[in-house]
């Protein structure tokens, strides 16, 4: 008989071996609580039961704390944990741009700082632009494809709306840049890929795109999902929560996205607004000599209105957006692993077919059966972890955004009520 797969280095917390079999029967008792969702994919529960932990396992103290900045900062302690554990630093800084007579574009640099034994050197400094982020998760897809690869920016903006050579647009796409390596960086299979390490430390990358990266090994080959004709039955119940929780979240967020984008639309346009009284209370008050000094107060107070009402509209714009838009492209990109993942089921239940379909006594299963079982269970179990991973980051960051917002709708409101 063929001997059982052995657990893959990338393979999650979960031995191979642990994992349900794919055509396992539906009954309750042999699913058992492999195909039971996690808690994040059923009903939600009240912040009381929820919240007692960091997703690290660092207990956290369950009483108010004296503002939502304190909560920010025992939150920014638990990120600090980890830090000397890390390995791999890199960042995403100094946007320059370049004319040239074809076409103008924005390069940024790429400084990387490791101690690993695949970097030759400790230090890498390199200038890459956008399309060469898009080549690496481009190679990160084809040759990792049973992970989540982080999402990048959107490379297009509609025309007359965004310039996107302005200070403002640059700044956010190098922090989504930024944001972008560093999820690579963290992840315990994506950041010791070869074509990153070729992203990070190459002084001409455009030579390796025309190679073809022929000279890099060819890891992905052995976990390449099929294209075919062949169509699943179902998915495993799991996996299906899966599906019906990132539907669900990227309705509820591109939901918030529309709403955000209206309130800022709204408050620019009370912006023009507001600052259009400020000089009309200041020339009463020069034409009305017993009420110039409450009238210029009143002008005064305007204008400190407009100023606290412009830095939230901004913190809306750089900070709260982004985040959101970031985490809509996260779900698209962990809907299309979902995808390949139900590609290979289908051609490993095709193959089961057709073997049981030929009336041939075989002592063992043919190999390319088992091959195809090997890429379902990989797929499961590196889905799973990734999955995993990415609730974890979730809750951090809504965490950290909406407490962050909160502080800059209190300090908004409290220089508007102080004036």
């Amino acid at each position: 008989a063929a001997s059982a797969p052995k657990p893959l280095p990338s393979s999650g917390p979960k031995s191979l071996r642990e994992m349900p079999h794919p055509l396992a029967t539906s009954s309750s008792e042999e699913m058992g609580p492999a195909l039971t969702p996690s808690p994040d994919l059923l009903l939600p529960r009240s912040i009381a039961d929820k919240d007692l932990s960091l997703p690290n396992g660092t207990p956290v103290d369950t009483s108010s704390p004296a503002s939502s900045s304190s909560l920010l900062n025992r939150l920014q302690l638990d990120d600090d944990l980890d830090v000397e554990a890390r390995d791999l630093f890199v960042t995403v800084d100094d946007p320059k741009k370049h004319v040239c007579t074809m076409e103008t574009y924005i390069t940024y640099r790429v400084t990387t700082k490791t101690t690993r034994a695949e970097f030759d050197l400790p230090e890498y400094s390199v200038r890459r632009r956008y399309q060469d982020f898009d080549w690496l998760r481009n190679k990160l897809e084809e040759s990792q494809p049973t992970h989540l690869i982080p999402p990048l920016p959107e490379k297009f903006v509609v025309k007359g709306v965004v310039d996107r050579f302005s200070e403002e647009f640059v700044e956010t796409r190098r922090k989504a840049l930024d944001k972008f390596l560093k999820r690579i960086t963290d992840h315990p299979v994506l950041s010791f890929n070869e074509h990153f390490n070729v992203f990070l430390t190459a002084k001409d990358l455009n030579a390796y795109k025309k190679q073809g990266m022929a000279l890099l090994s060819k890891m992905g080959e052995s976990v390449k999902y099929v294209t075919g004709g062949y169509k699943l039955r179902s998915r495993p119940l799991e996996f299906a929560a899966i599906g019906d929780y990132l539907d669900t979240f990227s309705l509820k967020l591109g939901t918030i996205d529309r709403i955000a984008q209206r309130i800022i639309k709204e408050q620019l346009e009370y912006l023009v607004e507001l600052r259009e009284y400020g000089p009309v209370y200041s020339t009463w008050g020069g034409l009305e000599v017993e009420l110039s000094e409450p009238l210029e107060g009143v002008s005064a107070c305007i204008g400190n209105c407009c100023t606290a009402l412009e830095e939230l509209s901004e913190d809306m714009t750089e900070d709260f957006l982004p985040v959101l838009r970031e985490y809509i492209l996260y779900a698209e990109s962990m809907k299309n692993v979902l995808k390949k993942r139900d590609q290979v089921q289908a051609e490993y239940e095709a193959k089961l077919e057709a073997v049981a379909l030929k009336r041939e006594d075989r002592p063992k299963v043919p190999t390319d059966v088992e091959k195809c079982q090997d890429r379902v269970e990989c797929f499961n179990a590196d889905l799973k972890a990734d999955m995993e991973r990415w609730q974890n980051n979730k809750r951090q960051d809504f965490r950290q955004l909406l407490m962050g917002m909160a502080d800059k709708n209190i300090q908004y409101y409290e220089k508007v009520c102080v004036t």
